[in-house]
């Protein structure tokens, strides 16, 4: 049988949630301790664990049929390889730091100096957009020691919390581009494993509608409820149901969860009661 090859970092945050995207879409992957080759048990899938910076060629080559990764990664590695799904985790910025004690002006302050960075491609372009001529010292792994030790006057490097480069007595003062895992697929891959791929698409975007988006049921005096009803967002409308004590209703919706307290607050000033919330496992439109 035909299996879709899928590249997960080997390691790390990001093969952590990779790996719970894929469960959380139902797809099962027995895999042991080291193990470099795994396949999953109810869904045609077959998953290659690999270190980040070598899936672009992976892909390129058709070894693997789609990847999830860093976005950052295929910007620096794989411009020419295409995203069929950001995904809406493992996000960072991809940035240019200087010591603390550094009088920081604009982005002209790095012309002839010293770049350490493991993202040449990225600083390269971003710097020549900017009129900026800089040499780049290229290190694979902590760049952040780089200043300290008179290597470099600023470093370019993923920030996700900012905690490293504090630790480093650095500071983050320009950011280039921001990153989030993506859905990458081969230029090479085959039409019947394009077919898998629609398949689990359908199940990945499920997934993630589900994880922006809280049901919430609340009841309502009848007099109140168009009041309610108007504060409400809905995949359609609102559904609303009426309770045993006459003149209350009960109201059932849907609600994005970045706009979720907002939105309660309202519909407590507006009358509703007893307001239930619930996290949504999938969500299929």
């Amino acid at each position: 049988m035909t299996k879709i090859r899928i590249a997960i970092q080997k390691s790390g945050r990001l093969n952590e949630d990779s790996l719970q995207i894929l469960k959380d879409c139902g797809v099962s992957i027995d895999n042991g301790k080291d193990q470099l080759k795994a396949s999953s048990r109810n869904f045609p899938l077959e998953a290659f664990y690999l270190r980040n910076g070598d899936i672009p060629q992976y892909l390129r080559d058709g070894v693997v049929d789609i990847a999830i990764i860093g976005e950052n990664v295929l910007i620096e590695k794989g411009e020419d390889i295409g995203i069929a799904e950001k995904l809406g985790f493992s996000k960072c910025k991809v940035s240019l730091a200087v010591p603390k004690s550094v009088k920081y002006k604009s982005v002209q302050d790095f012309e002839g100096k010293r770049i350490a960075t493991s993202y040449p491609n990225t600083v390269k372009k971003y710097l020549k957009e900017k009129g900026v001529n800089a040499d780049l010292h290229i290190i694979n792994g902590s760049v952040e020691i780089a200043p300290n030790i008179g290597l470099a006057d600023g470093i370019c490097d993923i920030v996700s919390s900012g905690s490293t480069l504090f630790k480093n007595n650095l500071k983050e003062v320009e950011v280039m581009l921001t990153s989030e895992a993506v859905l990458a697929v081969s230029p090479k891959i085959s039409e019947e494993r394009k077919e898998i791929l629609r398949k689990l698409q359908f199940r990945i975007k499920s997934v993630l509608q589900a994880r922006q988006s809280k049901y919430v049921l609340l009841n309502a005096p009848n007099d109140k409820l168009e009041k309610v009803l108007q504060l409400l967002p809905g995949m359609r409308s609102p559904t609303v149901l009426p309770l045993a004590e006459e003149g209350w209703s009960s109201v059932h919706t849907v609600i994005n969860k970045d706009k979720f307290w907002d939105v309660i607050d309202e519909l407590k000033q507006a009358g509703a009661e007893g307001i239930l919330v619930c996290p949504i496992e999938k969500m299929v439109l």
